[in-house]
């Protein structure tokens, strides 16, 4: 049967930064109704001193602690001391083997490091503790990238701890200048941050401003992407991604080299890059291990992709239905065959296909790979072959629904592609209430909306934005630098 004790809404179960001194029954008091949560007392140094061991079972490593931390702790020729005072100096001048200690006097502290993987020892006479570094190495092992493959470039991706995440990114960029500062976000989950930037390269006011938006953030829970990128994006409810993702340790480096800054949440395996542009999102890594023309095409045909994912259903739907002397002859005969016996109007056609085009892609990215891929291919073969043998709706509403969604499907970013699939949807209506006139009058509030959206003081539509010539081509990858031109940099 189970034992279960609420604790008093009125109540902090867990004291964070408080000011109140660290002692056993504090702790247990914190941590009580928490089945995880273990302690014992030691004698250790003077007779009678009262040291108390304390851990949550499951984040620390058990024979690190018994061995680094508890058997020379018990040691009378390492860790002899008259008193608490002089025992606690022992240990921090080398009496335990662990390589991570440090002193804690506050009980918010001492709670931060037992819910980290940490082992403490309490010493109830002089109201101090000392904390240890002996986390469980039991997590996800380093694999391949899943959403941002790689062909030329490192197979290592982030993982769900911290510490190792920042391992991964020091070998990438093996440079003292890499700056990693840490902190709490979240009153009740108490996650971990790391920011991360180049110093010399990153600009300091920049910096600062994060950080102190970050210290700002009065949020109680920051175990998802979703609660940093309401603290951080400057136009919160913008569809349009403010904050850059990516998986992979190599990509960080590269944006954090180049001035950037980044952010690394404990227990998340992707890290944020700040600040960012419209251009950010069409750029993909490996780009810069292909030859120059080749990866400036391949850019060109991303940016004709999102236009042609955007514009093709409301075009279609515009001309259609207003403006049928746009179109030459032969295909209009032709689309008035296919739609001869439809039901529908081209509205309603292209508004259902949409429809069922997303229900379809939900499906896929919920279900389980093998359903997901077998929905899939009931829904694009069997139920859209029988649609048009019914005439339910015409095969020219299929072609252009299905160029549309696959054009989609070239965005590098998922959120990129979310924002540009909505804003198809909104161009869609525009130019079924209004044809052409309605998509050029939505198209002017989607640029407008982009021009006036800053990532920390950059303009999203940089490079095309700020006055400066030549944006088209800065947009594109940069041409390899000569042999001159190399040595002289």
């Amino acid at each position: 049967m189970y034992d279960v004790e609420f604790i008093p809404s009125g109540r902090t179960q867990v004291p964070s930064g408080n000011g109140a001194k660290p002692s056993s029954a504090a702790l247990r008091e914190a941590f009580r109704g928490c089945a995880d949560f273990e302690y014992r007392r030691l004698r250790a140094g003077a007779p009678g001193a009262g040291v108390f061991v304390c851990w949550l079972d499951g984040l620390i490593s058990g024979a690190d602690a018994a061995e680094s931390v508890l058997r020379p702790l018990c040691d009378p020729r390492r860790c002899a001391a008259s008193d608490e005072n002089a025992l606690i100096s022992a240990i921090l001048s080398g009496g335990v083997y662990c390589p991570s200690a440090a002193e804690r006097q506050d009980l918010g502290e001492l709670c931060d490091d037992l819910t980290h993987g940490r082992c403490v020892l309490v010493f109830d006479g002089v109201r101090r503790a000392l904390s240890f570094d002996v986390r469980s190495s039991a997590v996800r092992a380093v694999g391949e990238p899943t959403l941002e493959k790689s062909l030329k470039g490192g197979k290592d991706t982030f993982v769900e701890t911290l510490r190792m995440n920042t391992a991964l990114l020091r070998r990438h960029a093996a440079t003292p200048r890499l700056k990693i500062t840490e902190s709490t976000l979240g009153r009740s989950s108490r996650t971990r941050i790391a920011l991360l930037f180049v110093d010399g390269a990153a600009d300091p006011g920049f910096v600062r401003e994060l950080a102190a938006r970050l210290d700002a953030a009065d949020i109680d829970s920051a175990v998802s992407l979703g609660a940093l990128e309401d603290v951080l994006a400057d136009r919160p409810r913008s569809p349009f991604p403010q904050l850059l993702h990516t998986e992979r340790p190599d990509r960080l480096a590269r944006y954090l080299l180049d001035g950037r800054v980044g952010l690394l949440v404990d227990g998340l395996p992707i890290a944020l890059v700040l600040p960012v542009t419209f251009a950010d999102f069409m750029k993909v890594t490996g780009d810069g291990s292909m030859n120059y023309l080749v990866a400036g095409t391949l850019t060109v045909l991303r940016y004709a992709a999102l236009v042609l994912g955007m514009y093709l259903p409301a075009l279609y739907a515009a001309v259609a239905s207003f403006h049928q002397e746009m179109i030459p002859t032969r295909l209009l005969l032709s689309i008035i065959e296919a739609k001869k016996d439809v039901p529908f109007s081209t509205s309603a056609e292209m508004l259902g296909m949409l429809f069922a085009f997303a229900l379809l892609q939900e499906a896929g990215l919920r279900l389980p790979n093998p359903v997901g891929d077998t929905v899939s291919i009931i829904g694009a073969l069997i139920v859209g072959q029988s649609a048009v043998e019914a005439r339910v709706v015409s095969p020219i509403a299929i072609i252009v629904v299905a160029v549309s969604g696959i054009a989609c499907y070239t965005m590098p970013s998922q959120d990129m592609g979310s924002a540009v699939r909505l804003c198809r949807t909104l161009l869609l209506l525009a130019g079924i209430f209004a044809g052409l006139y309605g998509v050029g009058l939505a198209s002017c509030l989607i640029v407008t909306h982009l021009s006036s959206i800053e990532s920390f003081g950059v303009n999203y539509c940089a490079p095309l934005g700020g006055g400066r010539g030549g944006g088209l081509l800065r947009m594109l990858p940069r041409p390899p630098l000569g042999p001159k031109e190399g040595r002289e940099g």
